[in-house]
């Protein structure tokens, strides 16, 4: 058997006129009325980004060789993940292009992926281990996939307001095509206590320790040739 999800809402509702439409939102919060109107779901106050996709959200584009380059990394066997970003210098906007989503595949199926969109990029690595020593070790064999890799700055809430800041400020915009991304974000929340709900919540993670070492990012070095991309590939602009 198959099964396939769709969201929809008001608005692609046929029977509902924009006069009805306009009646059900009158008295509707802001994030209540995005997830009624298009059907994208939200969480409103238990939201840690309560930023509204619209705000942050770009169409591709090809980024210029220019700009300083970074990724964020968290591993796991269920899951790793992958968040790229380029830095406009000029602006502080902090642009994230691409993403790496995959679960249940050894360290050189996941290194050959990443170092398609650029074996000298920086990474940012969630060393992933119960101890230091599980740490140096999964961090090793990554390197030893012929990666760049840096140890992230673990720490939660101040990365969280890293980031929250750039959303808020407009100095975080991200490509349309990352719809991995964008699911986690949606649901990225607290629970009743405030301690971040750790499900699905990779990227996110990613997202912060590329955050917090944006300092380490650095352009493309001057003896490799651009390599030209479509807007819509998915190393585009690396």
């Amino acid at each position: 058997m198959s099964r396939y999800v769709v969201q929809a809402g008001w608005k692609d509702a046929p029977h509902l006129s924009q006069e009805d439409i306009d009646d059900m939102a009158r008295g509707i919060s802001p994030h209540q009325l995005e997830a009624r109107m298009n059907g994208v779901p939200t969480l409103g106050s238990g939201a840690i980004y309560p930023v509204p996709e619209e705000d942050i959200v770009v169409e591709p584009f090809q980024l210029p060789d220019w700009w300083a380059r970074i990724y964020g990394l968290d591993v796991g066997w269920k899951k790793t993940a992958g968040i790229w970003g380029a830095i406009d210098r000029d602006t502080d906007i902090l642009y994230l292009y691409s993403e790496h989503y995959r679960g249940h595949a050894e360290p050189t199926v996941h290194a050959k992926s990443i170092k398609m969109r650029g074996s000298w990029i920086p990474g940012i690595i969630d060393y992933a281990g119960t101890n230091q020593s599980d740490g140096k070790r999964v961090m090793t064999l990554y390197e030893g996939e012929g990666l760049n890799l840096i140890r992230a700055d673990k720490s939660v809430e101040a990365g969280l307001l890293e980031v929250l800041d750039r959303l808020s400020t407009g100095r975080l915009k991200v490509f349309s095509t990352l719809q991995h991304w964008l699911a986690e974000y949606r649901l990225y929340r607290r629970d009743d206590k405030g301690r971040v709900v750790k499900e699905n919540d990779h990227l996110m993670d990613a997202t912060r320790y590329l955050v917090m070492k944006l300092h380490e990012a650095m352009t493309r070095p001057v003896q490799q040739a651009a390599q030209i991309t479509a807007p819509g590939d998915p190393t585009a602009g690396y």
